[in-house]
């Protein structure tokens, strides 16, 4: 029952929905408490399972085209046809209009949502790192052979940060490197991407929504897509970010 105060709100938490210190707050529970967050994780694997499953069908021209033959081989009375007629026409357009916006805007916003769940899920997990190392040079050559892609790590030393391992991940469909940094104790995740694999709409994913909770900076570099997220301050985001950009 101790808990049940927070797991009301997990949903909230999950979706970005709360404010900049609750985020914080929350970060912090889940982090200590076995309980929320195994459900934390279980409810963001069913988030991404709901949202893959959407994606396995999307209309085309001819399935539109299909439906208009059939309602157009199926005349009854003028007047209804008519109506029926107007109301597919105007469901095509603002089905196109809608459909060109969330193309565009929805898309990318889509991506970093699910970077942000990426993050959340692996503080949650109780195996957050698949190379456990504070040592560059170990957690580097852990990823060959597991991703298509090489990749550089920043010299950390005289800085605020501290790397703590990393792991393999995957963003719709498309694998990549997901490293760990503390700084402050608040943990920052860094995520590397090959650009040419992920989808087009990516590359110029540089607005981030003002609603996101956590502090993130994307750049692409060398080929890369690199994604920097967490609680921590914003300067400390860019100041990681920083690091990388010097090291690639």
């Amino acid at each position: 029952m101790v808990c049940e105060s927070w797991k009301e709100r997990l949903d909230t938490y999950l979706d970005g929905e709360l404010a900049h210190e609750e985020m914080r707050t929350f970060d912090a529970h889940v982090r200590n408490c076995p309980s929320c967050s195994a459900d934390a994780l279980a409810r963001v694997q069913f988030k991404r399972a709901i949202h893959l499953v959407g994606k396995r069908f999307t209309p085309g021209a001819e399935f539109r085209n299909r439906m208009q033959q059939s309602i157009a081989s199926k005349p009854r009375r003028a007047f209804r046809m008519g109506w029926m007629l107007a109301a597919a026409a105007v469901f095509l357009v603002v089905g196109t209009l809608t459909s060109t916006y969330l193309g565009n805007r929805s898309g990318r916003d889509q991506v970093f949502s699910e970077i942000a769940d990426l993050h959340v899920a692996t503080l949650a997990s109780s195996s957050p790192v698949d190379v456990i190392s504070t040592d560059r040079h170990t957690v580097k050559p852990w990823f060959q052979g597991k991703i298509p892609f090489a990749f550089n790590l920043p010299e950390l030393q005289n800085s605020e940060f501290s790397l703590l391992g990393g792991r393999m991940t995957y963003l719709e469909q498309t694998p990549g490197a997901h490293l760990i940094y503390d700084a402050r104790k608040h943990h920052i995740s860094v995520f590397v991407f090959q650009e040419q694999s992920l989808p087009a709409r990516l590359t110029d994913s540089s607005l981030i929504p003002a609603k996101l909770s956590f502090n993130m900076e994307t750049w692409s570099q060398g080929g890369l897509r690199y994604f920097v997220i967490g609680d921590a301050s914003a300067a400390d985001i860019d100041s990681l970010a920083r690091l990388f950009r010097t090291a690639s």
